[in-house]
């Protein structure tokens, strides 16, 4: 961050030590409440902050920042952590997307780790012999759905370019935590009673007991297999994983999978590349907003409905009727983009112009004030030349979110996945592999015989929805944002880029916020609040309305005032730490 920053951070802290703040405190959040939501406090710091899904993750993130390492160093440190106590959502057997702030260069980079097909993939992988697709449960448990995880070779090449560190140290936390256990959280043990029937037998004689109950919250788990995975790793190097037993041992369980065996190859994993990207941004309000582009479609959809709202003043009361339609309506006109035109770009043209500014100040004028559409339909971005169909994907939220800013102003926001909870239910050595092919459309062409953007192809990878955000205002980082929850991440990460910037709320209270969107059709609404003052106008503006579970993990930082707020997100058990 420039001089301003730091000289506004300056006079805060005189201003802050008369107030009642705990900076450097671990902010604990309060017992889960009835509704399952944890109530948790507004963290506020004087140097650096960081905020990831799990207090063991969120400490061994702020130790690698206290022994003088870069947000990328905390960053690692944390999701390797997250690899040992959530296992559910991310880790070494899946990918990511990271966006990185250099401070001293001030230039952002985004590291494209996501998964990518075997070599072997075919666009009918997700058919079955009378060319049907086949239910997703089915085809996202077993080898058939295993990606070639890229979340190492990612975390490698940038700390290469980012990190300061020594690679080795990064692993302590993370081996540490493996081998003394950690305390099994409810909702661990929740996810486990729900997808008992999805996991393998490696995956079942680790989270279950002899007499077949999951292990029961407040237990102390270990996983000694992992810690010496990461032993390996840690002195080889992210080649430990690509080559060697361990690829040896995924290619095995993969291929042997006792349902939809794979076809992964060792030459899979030992050719995986990890890739810098160009980020993607975008104008809103008195910010620049910049998120990452193909084969996520996060970044180019949270862009597209910010910009198409642009126009509209959506109030100062947060979650005012007004505003939730305007909001919803910009979301069913991007999710219609993303599903025609969004995927890999080392294999489709994905339309430079899907964030023109012309053509969205275009679609935005299809936003009526006064009614809902039905489900929308596709534009015609410039540099669309029309040959794809309409495509489905069925993103899942095994997902987490790192959100980070050091000491010199390196910012990392970085979202991982396994895809669904628990991934494909494979394990291996102790970590599990993920079934992100599933992302893919199962379907090849549409009905008119055009093809989808997101069929499967070999060495191509999956549409995301992960959505890391790196807001700018003045040209420094204000806000660092995103969420796991499969194609809602898009959702949630407007919400919260929205509460901060056009209801003024702080990071703690933008996360809270109950959430709300439209994909496309419904507007959902997060179960367990009163939307009583809002559905009767939504209704009678149209639209059709669906309370259901919204279950976001948003980790967000706000730098505002020269003062460092962080906000976890209490539908989850993610903490705010500070120095």
């Amino acid at each position: 961050m420039g001089k301003a920053f730091w000289l506004g951070l300056a006079i805060a802290i005189a201003v802050m030590a008369l107030a009642n703040s705990a900076f450097g405190q671990d902010q604990r959040a309060e017992p889960e409440a009835a509704s399952g939501r944890a109530e948790k406090m507004l963290v506020r710091g004087q140097q650096q902050m960081v905020v990831a899904a799990h207090p063991l993750a969120s400490r061994a993130g702020r130790e690698m920042l206290r022994a003088g390492g870069t947000a990328m160093d905390a960053a690692i440190a944390a999701q390797m952590v997250l690899n040992v106590v959530e296992p559910q959502s991310s880790g070494i057997g899946g990918g990511a997307f990271l966006l990185y702030w250099d401070a001293e260069t001030e230039t952002l980079t985004a590291y494209d780790g996501r998964e990518v097909a075997p070599r072997a993939a075919t666009p009918d992988r997700f058919l079955d012999e009378e060319g049907a697709r086949l239910p997703f449960g089915v085809a996202s448990t077993g080898g058939l759905a295993v990606g070639v995880p890229g979340l190492l070779r990612m975390l490698e090449m940038a700390h290469r370019a980012h990190g300061r560190l020594d690679w080795t140290a990064l692993f302590d936390p993370a081996i540490d935590a493996a081998d003394r256990g950690f305390e099994v959280t409810a909702r661990l043990n929740m996810l486990l009673r729900r997808s008992a029937e999805r996991l393998g037998p490696r995956a079942r004689s680790y989270f279950f007991g002899p007499q077949g109950a999951p292990v029961a919250p407040g237990r102390r788990l270990r996983n000694a297999d992992l810690a010496e995975t990461f032993r390996r790793i840690a002195a080889g190097g992210a080649d430990a994983f690509y080559r060697g037993p361990i690829a040896q041992d995924i290619v095995e369980t993969v291929r042997s999978a006792a349902r939809n065996p794979g076809d992964m190859t060792l030459a899979d994993l030992a050719d995986y590349r990890a890739k810098a990207r160009e980020p993607v941004c975008g104008p809103y309000r008195a910010y620049r907003v910049c998120g990452m582009g193909p084969p996520t479609s996060g970044g180019l959809t949270v862009l597209q409905v910010l910009m198409m709202l642009e126009r509209f003043d959506l109030g100062e009361e947060p979650l005012n009727g007004r505003a939730l339609h305007l909001i919803a309506e910009a979301q069913k006109l991007a999710y219609a983009d993303r599903g025609k035109y969004m995927a890999d770009a080392d294999f489709v043209d994905v339309p430079k112009g899907l964030i023109d500014r012309d053509y969205l100040r275009a679609r935005s004028e299809r936003i009526s004030p006064h009614r809902a559409m039905d489900r929308a339909a596709p534009g015609d971005p410039p540099g669309s030349e029309g040959v794809f169909g309409n495509g489905e994907s069925a993103d899942q939220p095994g997902t987490s979110h790192i959100s980070v800013i050091d000491a010199q102003g390196n910012v990392v926001s970085m979202t991982s996945s396994i895809e669904r909870a628990f991934g494909s239910g494979l394990m291996v050595r102790g970590f599990l592999l993920n079934n992100q092919l599933t992302d893919f459309s199962f379907r090849p062409t549409d009905a008119d015989g055009r093809p989808v953007a997101n069929r499967v192809e070999a060495g191509k990878r999956p549409r995301s929805s992960m959505s890391p955000t790196v807001a700018f205002a003045d040209e420094e980082p204000a806000m660092v944002t995103g969420s796991p929850g499969g194609s809602r991440i898009i959702l949630y990460t407007l919400k919260s880029l929205i509460g901060a910037i056009d209801w003024k709320l702080d990071a703690q209270e933008a996360v809270s916020l109950p959430n709300f969107g439209s994909r496309g059709g419904r507007l959902d609404l997060e179960a367990g609040h009163d939307w009583t003052p809002q559905a009767e106008r939504l209704r009678g503006l149209g639209h059709n309305l669906r309370e259901t579970p919204m279950t976001s993990g948003i980790h967000m930082i706000i730098a505002r005032d020269g003062v460092l707020e962080g906000g976890a997100d209490p539908r989850r058990d993610g903490m705010a730490l500070a120095d």
